[in-house]
């Protein structure tokens, strides 16, 4: 490693690290946090344990993608508004490109194989990636009983009452500003490190980094709100039609999704089917199959969603071309706020650290951080193994169950090639992506399973 312990990363160095992440960034939240997780606080040492889970916990009370917003923010603490800037844009095109090609083919040639093929042997390989973050993450956040019986009651809130994300988080923030003493310590390994993590001595050696990059991520955010609402007025009011409702629909969606995607997809197929009739329900669900087997945000499903309204929408722009106009009005309408908010909350943040209290609430959102994540990679897991589920509602209890005999024994299969291959062998990331994708197409192409 080149840099010293007293300066940030270089530029080039964490773009290259954002490109990388945007690139196979697979999995949903989980699959993302775990890889930007071994990426910059494994691998590179570049930010430690307890800053990485503040970050995760203030921007899971965002509305948005919560791992693009992590990028952002880590982006920003290391080269200001250029480098936020940077790392939530490259964390987004890569998805959004595939997803864009996906809309076009999905929309002029149906349902393609081979590409199925290809993102379940990818989806089989996040599964692996993910449980292994729940317990890498779990070993260096969780100190003490406190810590442990948070992390559990998030995951129980979460899994089994559907509790939404952020009145876990705020409910475990509050704990920690109340018991500060008990989550002093939470965070702080350094396991793998004779040495702080370069951020983290960086802004020791120069504690008032974050205020003097306060004031002009606080101009970023104002202009791109500004940017973001400017084309929605224009749209709603003066042209009207299809790409008004786009643009205003998505804008609305940007700002109520505290919780991820899972939190308003509801909402958005509802009202995409039934109110606008921009597609049909199982268009809708193929929609987010496509979102989950692609990398970047799963909130990329809107892309869909607004490549198809675009694309059937009447008047003179309409078709490809139409869907491609759309498609690209959805990704700034869903994405320009979130750099609203990150920019605008950051500076806050990093002062909050140093107040006692504020910082045990930090910290003790954190422990609830990893409930949060391992109920994701549960979740996760019962989609990729089985193919059916059965609701099963007791009173407050809401669970989906899978059905035993619809166990996929391909992707079992592919999940423990991963994990011989990650855990075993030691091949990192690419290269078992690589190894079960081309299995997965074999697998699916040949029809054994």
């Amino acid at each position: 490693m080149s840099e010293s312990n007293n300066r940030m990363p270089s530029f080039g160095a964490a773009f290259r690290v954002w490109l990388k992440i945007g690139l196979l960034s697979f999995g949903g939240p989980a699959g993302q946090i775990a890889l930007l997780h071994k990426e910059v606080v494994d691998v590179r040492n570049w930010i430690g344990e307890r800053r990485f889970l503040h970050a995760l916990s203030f921007c899971n009370l965002l509305p948005g993608p919560e791992a693009q917003q992590l990028a952002t923010y880590l982006g920003w603490l290391m080269h200001g508004v250029k480098g936020g800037l940077a790392a939530g844009i490259v964390f987004v095109i890569p998805g959004a490109i595939v997803m864009l090609a996906l809309s076009l083919i999905y929309a002029l040639a149906g349902h393609v194989p081979v590409i199925d093929a290809l993102f379940f042997g990818l989806k089989s390989a996040v599964l692996v990636f993910v449980i292994e973050a729940v317990l890498r993450v779990g070993r260096r956040a969780l100190k003490g009983s406190v810590a442990w019986a948070l992390a559990a009651t998030g995951f129980v809130a979460l899994f089994f009452f559907h509790v939404p994300f952020p009145a876990v988080v705020l409910a475990s923030g509050l704990t920690g500003y109340f018991l500060p003493d008990h989550f002093s310590h939470a965070g702080h390994g350094q396991a793998k490190h004779d040495r702080p993590a370069l951020i983290d001595a960086a802004l020791l050696a120069d504690p008032g980094r974050p205020a003097r990059m306060a004031a002009s991520a606080r101009r970023a955010s104002a202009a791109i709100a500004v940017l973001w609402l400017a084309p929605v007025a224009y749209l709603t009011l003066a042209v009207g039609g299809t790409f008004a409702d786009v643009a205003w629909f998505f804008s609305k969606m940007a700002v109520v999704t505290i919780g991820g995607a899972y939190a308003v997809l509801a909402y958005v197929a509802q009202d995409a089917v039934e109110a606008y009739h921009w597609l049909a329900p199982a268009e809708m669900l193929a929609g987010l199959g496509l979102a989950e087997t692609t990398p970047g945000p799963l909130i990329l499903v809107l892309q869909f969603v607004g490549f198809l309204a675009g694309f059937r929408a009447p008047g003179p722009v309409t078709g490809v071309a139409g869907g491609i106009l759309s498609s690209v009005l959805t990704l700034w309408v869903t994405f320009a706020p979130c750099f609203v908010f990150v920019f605008f909350g950051a500076p806050l943040v990093e002062r909050l650290q140093t107040y006692r209290a504020l910082s045990g609430a930090l910290a003790a959102a954190t422990s609830a951080m990893v409930g949060v994540i391992a109920n994701l990679a549960i979740w996760f897991a019962l989609h990729v193994l089985f193919r059916d589920h059965v609701p099963l509602r007791t009173g407050p209890i809401a669970v989906d169950v899978p059905v035993v005999a619809s166990l996929d024994l391909a992707a079992l299969l592919l999940a423990v090639v991963a994990a011989v291959c990650l855990f075993r062998l030691k091949l990192g990331v690419l290269k078992t992506l690589g190894v079960t994708a081309v299995l997965g197409i074999a697998v699916r192409m040949s029809g054994v399973f």
